[in-house]
């Protein structure tokens, strides 16, 4: 399975981007743009948020497989405990930047009201 994120909304002017990788103290990086979250370190976010899926989506698939082995020993399963807790890791992180970068809500989407039909229509 292939993710693209190229698709989504641009990042709003000011607010920063929650980038895929750490410093190196393991501290968040941001990226703060005034342009529509199209250039080229934005880019290649985006394509690093790509592989990083594709390697989740893998993982699971041989996750499955594993787990479906009577024969998988003891350290086979801690490593993958530990593999899918790395991508978990990242598609959370994956998730957090990418839904602090939705549009804010309008006020009648805000409250979560439905607005009810006129009934003498």
């Amino acid at each position: 399975m292939i993710y693209k994120s190229h698709d989504a909304a641009p990042a709003t002017a000011g607010r920063p981007r929650l980038l895929p990788w750490s410093n190196l103290d393991g501290n968040p990086c941001y990226l703060v743009t005034d342009d529509t979250g199209t250039g080229r370190l934005a880019r290649l976010a985006d394509d690093i948020e790509a592989v990083q899926l594709g390697m989740a989506d893998d993982l699971l698939g041989h996750a499955v497989d594993l787990l479906g082995d009577g024969k998988a020993t003891a350290p086979q399963l801690r490593y993958l405990a530990a593999c899918l807790a790395e991508a978990l890791h990242d598609v959370h992180r994956i998730a957090r930047s990418r839904g602090a970068r939705l549009p804010e809500p309008r006020d009648d989407e805000a409250s979560g009201a439905v607005p009810e039909e006129d009934p003498g229509a």
